[in-house]
């Protein structure tokens, strides 16, 4: 099986000690990344969680940079060891409760004197502990412990705080400090410089009017940046000056008392000799960041701009136009490349100082925040032919994303508007679809009311030229319905025909202009026409499907199946009559059948035979989804275990696997977060090598897509678990630093000398590989010892006539 669409930026993301390769905690799995290319060069398989921290060990000397190890903590209550260039897990740690975030200073504090005993390598975990009886049951029971890496255990009797809910732990990049915050104050620990199981810790508390949501460390001196709800950057400066130092005892009042008045800015008693206050953001703060040489500080937040503020005088630059919230920032062992990761499932690698995006590494974005459409599934568009996905983005966007190699194809700009991260949105592409050979693309957009007035329903057709494979607007059609939604789009399966249906009472049958170029041999389309309009007795149009030679146009009016003629425009027959109207309507694919799905509060999956225009058979569930082989007589259902739900988080449910005329289920799997999920066949993938790709020519793989748009894509044929297994190996891009160890991974390929030789001189010489059969058979015939290691060292020389100078 194959998977894909997760989050890149779930967690902070973390470079290789050369800056070549990026490692993004993905799902259950850590990917690596090319940041020449952006192209993905390996994956860290192993963790049954979600990943939530990956730490590169750091290099103590430049022959060090080499080194390609780190450290991973996931939910599944594991700590692993990797090196991530074979790639290898070399140790597992089981802490056996859920890790949210780790840190560990003793890899970025400087190399103490070499000793004959290492000293113990420790993390500090925030993890999820178990609950006593005494505890609240609405309390996670979150506590930041003490790990000993080096002895594979928690450190018993050690816990540095606790806590209400997840937190990311942060340390300064000198090792010597770690903090927190909760709330409206920060928390900060200075750890030890021999640090062992059982130490003393120093700490301190910093406070503020409103809530913290960021913390940053300044790299060389004692200094504190927090970012705050209301877009504020405090900057303490001299923290810990009492606590840590030991230089100044609080006993002495009087020397308190003077502290308070040459403290601006610090409220009460906290431990900082000043506070500088800067606000340039409307929103909360989600990332600061000090630059390597402590000269600056990086914040940024939902505006989608990188600020960077300067220490000493407070003035500021910009990297505007992200298009997105900012998340993270991490900067690299190289000094002249950086990355930001943003809201929109995307990592940005820049070039430092001018901050120019170089790469960026884009996953499938998130859906729209507005409210879903009235099916109550995602509108994503799957191309079985193509083996991709289109999603409607915030930005205005369709994104083009390919299913088998898990990465973005292209967008294309919906509307020409500017999008700003914190506007609302009142624009939003409710609807795509394309068609079967995925040279036409239709578009739904709603604009909001605004006051009750200047909603717009546009449809746009989109053609793609075959050269570019980028797609160009050919039709736009306002009001296509008067005011009321679109409720479907289906396209002709082989002539340039489409349908539109609406909640309106009618559905509207469009065609495409078409002019032959005598150029080039191809036929472009210049625009397209409203062809027809049907209505049925006034009723709401809620589905409509063309049947698979295209001959029959089903249209679901209500709880009534209309059967038309989408050239003549005549009404065949109207079949059916149940309890609830029509969502889905789907014919499968060359049979004499056709599947209809309602919702509302009596769900029904139904079989309709269209030679005897009657109903074989139907189940009473919720179905989210309904796909038909077009080669097939069979379809797929997506059907959830429970009643329908306004919470989409890890809901169950099931795919089924039908024969139109069985009730009984081919094949099923069980699936998690199925509500608002997708299904689609689609057609394997030449270049897999995978037991998914193994199929018969006339064979179509399956994808399922849940509400998060991840996915993965299976093989409906064949005799595998019940549950899909999330994990596969993917072809990766062949990393051109990949395979390189010692002498070649520092300097390089040596030159391949090719000598003039005189063949005839040595005709005796072994051949090339003669070694490599002379161990072949078994082990009593094989020759003495002394003729295996003569043939064996012979071939490894060269024997040459005359001495070459």
């Amino acid at each position: 099986m194959l998977s894909g669409g997760r989050s890149f930026v779930s967690s902070p993301p973390a470079f290789s000690n050369d800056a070549k390769r990026i490692l993004v905690c993905t799902g259950n799995t850590v990917s690596v990344f090319s940041t020449s290319t952006g192209l993905q060069t390996g994956e860290l398989e192993g963790h049954l969680g979600q990943v939530t921290a990956v730490i590169v060990v750091p290099a103590s000397t430049p022959a060090s940079k080499l080194l390609s190890f780190c450290w991973t903590a996931s939910l599944d209550g594991t700590i692993k060891y990797w090196d991530f260039t074979a790639p290898e897990l070399m140790r597992t740690i089981s802490i056996q409760y859920p890790i949210h975030s780790m840190v560990i200073p003793s890899l970025l504090s400087p190399a103490s004197e070499i000793t004959e005993k290492l000293p113990d390598l420790f993390a500090y975990v925030c993890l999820e502990a178990a609950q006593g009886s005494g505890r609240r049951t609405d309390s996670l029971g979150l506590q930041i412990r003490k790990c000993n890496l080096t002895k594979s255990r928690l450190v018993r009797g050690v816990t540095l705080a606790e806590v209400h809910r997840p937190v990311c732990v942060a340390a300064s990049t000198s090792g010597k400090f770690i903090g927190l915050h909760e709330k409206r104050k920060l928390r900060i620990w200075e750890i030890p410089g021999s640090d062992r199981d059982h130490v003393d810790y120093r700490k301190i508390r910093l406070h503020h009017t409103k809530a913290f949501t960021t913390l940053a460390f300044h790299p060389s001196e004692r200094t504190v940046a927090a970012g705050d709800v209301t877009g504020r950057i405090l900057v303490w400066r001299g923290v810990g000056h009492r606590a840590f130092s030991g230089s100044i005892k609080v006993n002495k009042v009087g020397v308190l008392n003077k502290d308070l008045e040459d403290r601006p800015g610090v409220r009460g008693d906290d431990d900082a000799d000043s506070c500088t206050t800067w606000h340039w953001h409307s929103a909360p703060v989600n990332v600061l960041f000090f630059s390597p040489d402590g000269t600056h500080l990086y914040s940024g937040g939902r505006e989608g701009v990188l600020v960077v503020w300067q220490l000493d005088t407070g003035k500021k630059k910009f990297l505007p136009r992200i298009g997105s919230p900012v998340l993270y920032y991490i900067n690299s062992p190289d000094s002249l490349l950086s990355c930001i990761s943003c809201a929109d499932n995307r990592i940005h690698l820049l070039e430092m100082p001018s901050m120019k995006i170089l790469q960026s590494i884009s996953g499938i974005k998130p859906a729209c925040s507005m409210e879903t459409s009235e099916r109550g599934r995602i509108d994503v568009a799957i191309n079985g032919t193509a083996g991709m996905i289109t999603v409607p983005t915030e930005n205005y966007r369709v994104q083009f994303y390919s299913l088998f190699d898990d990465r973005e194809i292209s967008e294309v700009q919906i509307c020409e508007r500017n999008h700003h991260p914190g506007d609302e949105i009142t624009i939003k592409v409710s609807l795509v679809v394309l068609s079967l050979d995925g040279c036409t693309m239709c578009t739904v957009e709603s604009r909001c009311a605004e006051e009750g007035i200047g909603s717009l329903i546009s449809l746009k057709f989109w053609a793609c030229d075959v050269q570019s494979k980028t797609f160009t607007l050919s039709t736009l059609v306002y009001e296509p319905h008067r005011e009321a939604n679109i409720s479907s789009l289906a396209f002709h399966p082989s002539e340039c025909m489409a349908v539109s249906a609406s909640y309106g009472g009618d559905f509207k049958i469009w065609v495409g202009r078409h002019k032959t170029s005598y150029n080039e041999e191809a036929i472009q389309n210049t625009g397209w026409l409203c062809h027809a309009v049907g209505s049925y007795k006034g009723k709401a149009m809620t589905a409509a499907a063309f049947s698979g030679d295209g001959s029959v146009l089903a249209v679901a009016a209500g709880n009534v199946i209309t059967l038309w003629d989408p050239y003549r425009n005549i009404l065949l027959d109207a079949i059916g009559d149940i309890p609830e109207p029509i969502s889905l309507l789907e014919f499968i694919g060359v049979s004499d059948y056709l599947v209809s799905a309602s919702h509302s509060s009596s769900p029904q999956l139904s079989i309709w035979s269209m030679s005897k225009l009657c109903r074989t058979w139907c189940y009473k569930f919720y179905v989210d989804f309904v796909t038909c082989s077009m080669d097939h007589s069979s379809f797929a259902v997506l059907a959830r275990l429970q009643k329908k739900t306004n919470s989409t988080n890890n809901e169950k449910g099931v795919i089924l696997i039908f024969n139109p005329e069985s009730p009984v289920p081919l094949s099923m799997w069980f699936v998690s977060k199925a509500q608002g999920g997708g299904l689609s066949y689609v057609r394997p993938h030449p270049t897999l090598v995978n037991g998914v790709a193994r199929t018969k020519t006339t064979d179509k793989l399956l994808v399922f897509i849940n509400a998060d748009h991840e996915y993965f894509v299976f093989n409906p044929h064949k005799n595998e678990s019940s549950t899909p297994d999330m994990s596969c190996r993917k072809n990766f891009v062949v990393d051109e630093d990949a395979g390189r160890y010692g002498y070649t991974s520092m300097y390089g390929e040596l030159p391949q000398l090719s000598l003039p030789t005189d063949q005839n001189l040595h005709s005796s010489v072994p051949s090339e590989n003669s070694w490599k059969t002379i161990f072949a058979g078994p082990s009593h015939i094989l020759p003495p010892l002394d003729k295996l290691c003569s043939d064996f060292l012979e071939s490894l020389l060269e024997r040459r006539s005359t001495m070459v100078e």
